[in-house]
């Protein structure tokens, strides 16, 4: 695919997509041919000098509202790298005109009914231009959909089949949801009034598993003492489209974990009387509501994001008493920091490292597998580790 640039970053001026020019000038500046878009030039200048890339970074002026400008855009680039959300409001038409034009898309997209609806939409069409289009590139899902794939090779070639049950346990997350994701899950919810058949798509794990249905699911509605972990456990409240994007991962991987594969994710409070109190508590509250959450363009501060950080274990295990752990890490806080660096890297190794991908609506596993892990390893602050 010959065009004008690699990667533009739509959304380049709020604050999200913000960082992910910044990370990409930072990092990739003298390697990446990248470019800036949004509705308003004077305001993409503005951040293009904020975050210190060079002043011949070029821009791009796109509108979501304005299907002509989205497509000028989308015919310049190899891959469009979208921060603009919530996704089911402003980016229907972008993913549409990708899979067109054979431009390949990520996303940051925690948004399952949309990802449902892309994907019967605009499935044949990628297929057929070569548009390689990946949702959930940032904290939701790359550390859980990546990790479980990461547990599975493992497992694999240790034992020479995967493990049926994994758990996913996040035991450490400092830092703020995004505002976008706070965002997504109001915007959810108000079509929920109006097309009550979402209702279906949101509870059912294999939602987004190309018509596959598998086994009953763990429950991860409340908190329960978990001896596998040795701690109580608590709902997480990123598990109901992780586990939807590990499911469709493991469709399109040929159920490489098994068609009887089980699979949960849960927060761990800690063991005794004390975890149990916690566990009470976080599955009582909701971080994505109330005055504390930011606004979709606002953000944390630069300390705070660099004082974030995650640690999410992964445990899988099998009817013979067989165990193998797998740990993810973020050196940074997973709604920003991390995120912003992660949809980067998805970006440019949709480009550079998958010549022979096939067109198509993807997750982040069955599409990059390890060549992100080493991408997210090299470059953007992650772990991944096998427990002795």
């Amino acid at each position: 695919m010959s065009r004008e640039f690699d990667v533009i970053i739509y959304g380049a001026s709020g604050f999200t997509g913000r960082l992910v020019a910044e990370y990409m000038g930072k990092t990739h500046g003298d390697s990446a041919n990248w470019a800036m878009a949004g509705r308003n030039e004077a305001k993409l200048a503005e951040v293009r000098d904020l975050v210190g890339a060079p002043s011949t970074t070029p821009l791009v002026t796109a509108d979501a509202s304005d299907s002509d400008s989205l497509r000028a855009m989308v015919k310049r680039a190899r891959c469009i790298c979208t921060t603009v959300g919530p996704y089911q409001l402003y980016g229907s038409e972008l993913v549409k005109l990708c899979a067109e034009e054979g431009t390949h898309y990520v996303d940051l997209s925690g948004e399952p009914g949309w990802m449902h609806e892309m994907i019967t939409s605009h499935q044949a069409a990628a297929e057929a231009s070569g548009a390689r289009i990946v949702h959930s590139c940032g904290f939701d899902s790359i550390p859980f959909d990546l990790g479980v794939y990461f547990l599975q090779k493992a497992a694999v070639a240790k034992t020479g089949k995967p493990m049926p049950r994994v758990r996913g346990r996040v035991r450490a997350m400092n830092g703020e949801f995004s505002g976008g994701t706070a965002a997504s899950l109001g915007a959810t919810m108000a079509a929920l009034k109006t097309n009550p058949g979402l209702i279906k798509i949101l509870a059912n794990p294999f939602s987004l598993a190309n018509g596959f249905q598998g086994p009953e699911q763990p429950s991860d509605a409340k908190p329960y003492e978990d001896e596998v972990v040795g701690s109580w456990v608590a709902p997480f409240i990123m598990a109901p489209i992780n586990t939807k994007n590990v499911h469709r991962s493991n469709a399109m991987l040929n159920h490489l974990y098994g068609e009887d594969f089980q699979y949960d994710e849960m927060m761990v409070t800690g063991p005794g009387e004390q975890g149990a109190a916690v566990a009470k508590m976080v599955a009582s509250s909701n971080p994505l509501e109330g005055d504390d959450v930011p606004k979709p363009g606002e953000g944390p501060s630069k300390e705070s994001r660099e004082a974030g950080h995650y640690d999410v274990l992964f445990i899988g295990t099998n009817d013979e008493g067989g165990r193998i752990d797998a740990t993810v890490t973020g050196d940074m806080d997973p709604g920003y920091g991390s995120t912003s660096k992660m949809i980067a890297e998805s970006a440019l190794c949709i480009v550079h490292d998958c010549p022979d991908l096939p067109g198509g609506v993807y997750t982040p596993a069955p599409a990059m597998g390890e060549k992100l892990i080493e991408r997210l390893v090299a470059n953007a602050g992650l772990t991944f580790d096998i427990g002795s």
